[in-house]
């Protein structure tokens, strides 16, 4: 069944269409656009908004709405969100998978090309330009993040800027807590308010959301996430004219992250919050942004540094996990 749109007004720049990969005709990929207007026709700029596992392009639509109302009247960039294949209003699977067992198909990497593909039809289309032409803002959340950094990685030069939001550690298994059954494990580790028992019971139902190897509706094989991305500050990435790309990243609110778990699976709400909030483990989590409302205004933030820039900054990929709790603008070290 596909998925509910948001119950707000659209503006009407916005445009709901599908379109056929040309390398996959068979099958058809829902996508929603909006033109921009000739202030950003120079250099071609395009948002791509990127979806996690368990959204679709919906989550965007009140972003991308936003952006077309605050800035209609001094002008926006052309801005696309796509539901990748089972995601969404997008009902084929991938023909790829056809014939591979139920998730264990295609993997991010597959997706990547996938997305260039329907970026040189778009750009062709839609704003008459060349791939080579168009300089990208990628705008991820979740596994999208290692979708734009695979991107980026894979097609130096067309990545100007790239916006991640509650990103997936991308070189990680999801086992970030002690493990109580372990020989090495110490209980004074626990913080006070968390038992073994509160330890045990959300470490399976973490991992039954989110290890490598669970299996989700668009048939994504994300197993080997950890090899396409072992690090989490390199490689270092190239955007166009070979300077470094603008990189935000910014981080979940604990407890409004363990609320939206909720709503997607039963779990303990208690124990999820206090295993959720990760800087009770010693991770460096400084700050945290509570709702999506304040995605649209970092968003606003990235056009505008991109507009008032002589030169990109230098910045690498970075360091010690895949996602920060605050928003962070960081020279490559």
């Amino acid at each position: 069944m596909a998925a509910p749109q948001p119950a707000i007004m659209l503006p009407r720049e916005l445009r709901h269409d599908t379109i056929a990969q040309q390398n996959k005709p068979t099958v058809s990929i829902h996508y929603t656009f909006a033109q921009g207007t000739d202030a950003w026709e120079s250099p071609r700029r395009l948002v791509v908004f990127l979806n996690g596992l368990m959204s679709d392009k919906s989550i965007w639509l009140p972003v991308m709405a936003g952006i077309i109302r605050k800035h209609g009247d001094i002008g926006f960039p052309s801005l696309f969100a796509y539901d990748r294949y089972g995601q969404g209003l997008t009902e084929d699977q991938d023909p790829q998978d056809r014939g591979r067992e139920r998730g264990r198909g295609h993997d991010a990497a597959d997706v990547v090309q996938d997305l260039h593909q329907l970026l040189v039809q778009i750009g062709k289309d839609k704003l008459r330009s060349n791939p080579e032409e168009l300089q990208l803002v990628l705008v991820a959340n979740s596994i999208g993040c290692v979708i734009a950094r695979l991107y980026a990685q894979r097609y130096p030069g067309s990545v100007e800027a790239l916006l991640l939001l509650d990103s997936m550690m991308s070189n990680s298994n999801f086992d970030w807590w002690p493990d109580p059954d372990s020989k090495d494990f110490d209980p004074e580790e626990l913080p006070a308010d968390v038992t073994i028992e509160v330890l045990r019971e959300q470490r399976a139902k973490f991992a039954a959301m989110f290890a490598p190897d669970v299996i989700n509706k668009e048939g994504l094989d994300r197993r080997n996430v950890a090899d396409l991305l072992p690090h989490s500050d390199r490689p270092s990435l190239s955007g166009p004219g070979g300077k470094r790309p603008l990189l935000i990243v910014v981080e979940h609110d604990p407890e409004k992250f363990a609320s939206e778990s909720l709503q997607v699976r039963a779990n303990s709400l208690d124990g999820f919050l206090r295993l959720t909030d990760l800087s009770r483990w010693g991770l460096p989590f400084l700050f945290r942004w509570s709702t999506r409302i304040r995605y649209g205004i970092i968003i606003t933030r990235v056009f505008s540094r991109l507009q008032i820039a002589s030169e990109q900054p230098d910045l690498s990929l970075l360091k010690d996990v895949g996602i920060l709790s605050r928003e962070m603008i960081r020279t490559s070290s």
